[in-house]
């Protein structure tokens, strides 16, 4: 394939990167790979505010050198990118693209837009008390709109894929871009030229520049279809899906079965899908009421307790995901210590309900046990000690069913599935609200409590809205009330605005 090289002497772009993921690097090997093949390069980078790891602008700036003689000065280059003025844009995840976009930093008439499709979510994503999550999708959207070209991929699932840093990935796919005048061969030359960890970075390197080449983006990628069933008790709940459940409902119900069973067993999810029949015959025509039922449901049910918490912590999965994190090697040892507060409240409620109810309703007791509950510690799961008493609490899976947070958890998930059953006779829209108002309740010690506590808050005020002329709207506006902020001061407003 033969380059031509463009038209314009001077080339602009910008790298937006978070902390870790080598930004600099890249900028250092695209510096070497410009002054290789006859251009000045500049680079220069502005840290952000730090909002996930740190967020880092790096801007390069290259102008082809001319044959020596006649009286062109030396140019003088940008110290920042500006807006409208950047041919090529490079963001390490999904929401640095779409800052690179608001920056104006993308521009239809001229931006090669190369970006990675997954996400860092940033603090405030994280601490919001509904979805907080950004629009993944209206990102996409605008890169495809915005940018001259854009190619977009997973650069993160490629770098673990190749066991390289992200940094690699996306040199390779400037180099599938085509979007530099300059050959493959030039960007290998500057990672041999840096010396650091060669075979792997050229590894990813290779797997960027195939996946820029065959132009691999989120919205060609085929969505996974449900998790198919490997056991005869799974098979059998599929099945029952597929003839008792609304087609808009099966796949969600699906996935709420697998939950279920990973969380406790195929008993538990069949106790799931007798609660979810009951909402088919009220769920005319397109099987809406049946299918938000099937996802909130299924998250209440499988609740976080001291138990999901042991038995998520001591799996082999998690061990391997934070090898693969740290990127430990075969000879080195991995410790994890983690902090863990267990209150008097939530061993109470793993034990057998009777026991645990004595305990609690006892002051005296009560009072005498609280100061060995009052502090966290740190504890070494890696060790033999905690390994085993964690493994020891995750086994206790097959007595859930007659702890006290299980009975107590079952009382406030059928009292919850009645008010919205009885909704959906007169109002499926009132029902559905109720229905999502599930997701205040969340985590588990303190943020569980205040979640609860709003929660009970909105059910204690659906009756009367229930009563009343657009109920729907009414329990949603208490919902997102609810949402609004940790101490309740937005919720208890609406709540005495609606009298």
């Amino acid at each position: 394939m033969e380059l031509v090289l463009p038209d314009c002497d001077r080339i602009t772009i910008a790298i937006l990167a978070l902390g870790g993921e080598g930004g600099g690097v890249l900028a250092e090997w695209v510096q070497h790979i410009a002054r290789a093949n006859g251009y000045v390069a500049q680079g220069t980078s502005v840290p952000g505010v730090a909002q996930r790891t740190g967020s880092t602008v790096y801007y390069i700036e290259l102008v082809r050198t001319r044959p020596s003689g006649g009286n062109r000065p030396d140019p003088v280059l940008a110290m920042m990118p500006v807006p409208g003025d950047v041919d090529i844009v490079i963001a390490s995840e999904l929401m640095e693209a779409g800052r690179a976009i608001l920056r104006g930093f993308v521009t239809e008439d001229r931006t090669t837009l190369i970006g990675s499709t997954h996400r860092v979510y940033a603090i405030s994503e994280k601490a919001a008390l509904g979805d907080g999550t950004g629009a993944s999708e209206r990102i996409l959207a605008a890169a495809e709109r915005r940018s001259r070209r854009f190619i977009g991929f997973d650069m993160a699932a490629a770098a673990s894929k190749s066991g390289s840093v992200i940094s690699s990935i996306m040199l390779g796919a400037l180099a599938g871009s085509e979007a530099l005048p300059f050959p493959r061969e030039a960007f290998e030359d500057a990672i041999h030229h840096g010396g650091k960890a060669v075979e792997t970075n050229l590894k990813g390197f290779g797997l960027g520049f195939d996946s820029a080449q065959k132009g691999e983006a989120a919205k060609d990628a085929a969505p996974a279809g449900p998790p198919v069933p490997t056991t005869a008790a799974g098979r059998a709940l599929a099945a029952r899906i597929a003839n008792t459940l609304p087609a808009p409902a099966q796949a969600t119900a699906t996935e709420g079965v697998r939950k279920l069973m990973d969380y406790q067993d195929a008993d538990y999810a069949g106790d799931y899908l007798d609660r979810l029949a009951a909402f088919v015959p009220l769920d005319e025509p397109d099987g809406a009421l049946t299918e938000v039922a099937a996802r909130h449901l299924a998250l209440w049910m499988a609740y976080e307790d001291t138990i999901r918490v042991a038995d998520l912590k001591v799996r082999a999965s998690r061990s391997e995901r934070v090898t693969r994190e740290v990127r430990a090697k075969d000879d080195q040892l991995l410790s994890v210590t983690e902090y863990m507060h267990p209150r008097l409240q939530e061993v109470c409620e793993t034990l057998p309900a009777g026991l645990g109810r004595f305990i609690l309703h006892r002051d005296g007791l009560r009072q005498r046990l609280e100061p060995f509950f009052t502090k966290g510690r740190h504890v070494r799961t890696t060790g033999l000690r905690w390994f085993l008493m964690l493994r020891l609490l995750a086994g206790m899976r097959g007595m859930r069913r007659r702890t006290l947070r299980y009975i107590e958890e079952q009382a406030r998930i059928a009292a919850w599935l009645d008010l919205a059953l009885q909704a959906a006779r007169t109002d499926r829209a009132a029902a559905i609200e109720i229905l999502r108002c599930q997701n205040l309740i969340k985590g588990y010690s303190d943020t569980f409590e205040r979640g609860l506590a709003h929660f009970q808050m909105v059910m204690d005020a659906v009756p009367a809205a229930l009563r009343g002329p657009n109920a729907a709207a009414r329990i949603a506006a208490l919902h997102d009330a609810a949402l609004a902020d940790e101490k309740g001061e937005a919720l208890g407003c609406a709540l005495a605005a609606t009298g």
